[in-house]
């Protein structure tokens, strides 16, 4: 569906929907390599944005940030330029035109980790011609790194561009930057990412004369046979990275095993289980997680049960994630007991301690049978918990049950400490079921308020949804919200 225009914003009233609009802070850019200092230079960066003109070229930008004196009055650092830089990475205009000024300011030069933003903003929006011509000017200032160049090699193979991409690699020592197994890898790794597996083996056929595979190079083939379903030709390519003399490693196998497990073929599981022990090379946590789960999901319980066994008597230890997908395995097996065990007594005992999730199957599968005061008490838990702390997936079956109960002054109460004690805010799934359960209890007027606080945050309600709570308001003869979710309805309609 395209995205629609909503015709009226949130007014909903009550203390616990007050803190959402505080709840746009700098944690949405985190993995920007940006440094928790973002918050005390937010308000610069909002002025700098502010000065940005939408629809502007490079050249403007840069031109109109020149002459801005209170711009030009804010010192710059790499942290700042970093964020600018991330809140336009749809915009190589204004990306560019912020890039040009700031560069040019007195005192300050562009760190590489910026220079490689650049280089990626250009190249996912395919400016390939101004791509190059940054990375040529980083190249006079001795910035082009290998990272750079992946970016690039990333970007230009993202857009089909094969023959592009290699080149990059050709025009390596132009850059002064060795043409050598790192380097190879990298360009491997790009076009088999982009299934273009065969191409890759083209380019390795032509080069390994000269530079030499490691073990690295032949997981990059086995990944990529999986990934185009060919798991025949990442099983030759295991006798092919042992005739080279490159040992397989654990991830080499697993990954073939994760490929067979997607196809349900769990009699090649099985045997390439045994023939990396025949290897001596031993499967990892992962390996026998992935395999349980997929077993899980096929709803193979009895055998899924059997991996644990199995993985212990390699010695190979459980883990958070394994013990998570084993409670899961248990839930959906209807070992309620046998799961507890493994919470309250396996855990502590290996020492691997809970997470959020490994709580929210825990007060899941509590709710679900309907033992909800034992799934209060895992809540309070977690609440008070200094190792992790409860996400909207963990309140949701709690929601969920106070309304199958009608227990809603405990569903306000639920949703208070969500936003301001936890600072959560719904997603979907969470206002859906609201909805749908305050209409069936009579609180339509909530239910309405809810359904403008979804709307208002752009998050699309479904038909469904729409149809049922305009019932319930013309039934309360609410006609002006009657009147706004059919315009909802007919804008969501025209943009199907």
């Amino acid at each position: 569906m395209a995205s629609v225009y909503f015709p009226f914003r949130s007014k909903v009233p009550g203390h616990f929907w007050r803190a959402f609009s505080s709840l746009c802070s700098p944690s949405s850019l985190v993995g920007t390599g940006v440094s928790n200092g973002e918050a005390c230079i937010g308000s610069q960066i909002d002025t700098i944005i502010s000065r940005i003109r939408e629809g502007s070229s490079d050249d403007e930008v840069s031109k109109s940030l020149g002459h801005d004196e209170v711009c030009n009055a804010i010192p710059m650092s790499q942290n700042l330029v970093n964020v600018v830089l991330h809140r336009f990475k749809d915009d190589w205009k204004s990306a560019l035109g912020f890039f040009r000024w700031a560069g040019s300011r007195l005192g300050y030069e562009h760190a590489p980790e910026s220079y490689d933003m650049m280089v990626d903003i250009l190249g996912k929006l395919k400016q390939f011609d101004k791509m190059r011509a940054l990375m040529e000017e980083m190249h006079q200032d001795n910035q082009v790194r290998l990272s750079t160049v992946a970016k690039a090699m990333r970007r230009l193979a993202g857009a089909r561009e094969w023959e592009d991409a290699v080149r990059v690699f050709d025009d390596l020592g132009n850059f002064q930057l060795e043409k050598n197994t790192e380097s190879m890898n990298l360009l491997l790794d790009t076009l088999c990412k982009e299934r273009k597996v065969e191409k890759a083996r083209a380019v390795f056929l032509e080069l390994k004369s000269h530079i030499s595979p490691n073990t690295h190079t032949f997981n990059i083939f086995i990944h990529g046979w999986c990934k185009a379903n060919r798991v025949d030709e990442a099983e030759w390519t295991i006798q092919e990275m042992k005739g080279h003399g490159c040992h397989p490693c654990v991830i080499s196998y697993s990954t073939i095993i994760q490929s067979y497990c997607r196809q349900s073929n769990f009699a090649k599981v099985y045997e390439l289980l045994d023939d990396m022990q025949a290897q001596g090379c031993v499967p990892n946590v992962v390996t026998y997680t992935t395999i349980m789960c997929t077993l899980t999901q096929v709803e193979r319980f009895e055998e899924a049960l059997q991996i644990p066994e199995r993985m212990r008597s390699l010695g190979c230890k459980p883990d958070t994630l394994f013990y998570n997908a084993l409670i899961h395995t248990l839930g959906r097996a209807g070992k309620l007991r046998e799961a507890v065990h493994v919470f309250e007594v396996e855990m502590p005992k290996t020492g691997v301690p809970p997470n959020t999730s490994t709580y929210n199957s825990m007060i899941a599968m509590y709710c679900h049978r309907s033992q909800e005061e034992k799934a209060l008490n895992l809540l309070r838990e977690i609440e008070n918990s200094t190792l992790c702390k409860p996400d909207i997936q963990t309140y949701y079956p709690v929601l969920k049950s106070c309304l199958k109960a009608g227990k809603i002054d405990n569903l306000s109460e639920f949703l208070d400490d969500m936003v301001n004690k936890h600072h959560l805010s719904l997603d979907f799934s969470a206002y859906t079921l609201l909805i749908h359960g305050l209409c069936r209890a009579n609180k339509c007027e909530w239910a309405y308020n809810l359904f403008e606080e979804m709307v208002g945050k752009d998050i699309t309600p479904r038909h469904k949804t729409c149809a049922l709570l305009l019932g319930e308001v013309k039934q309360k003869n609410m006609h002006d919200a009657a009147e706004r979710i059919e315009v909802l309805m007919k804008q969501m309609k025209t943009s199907e």
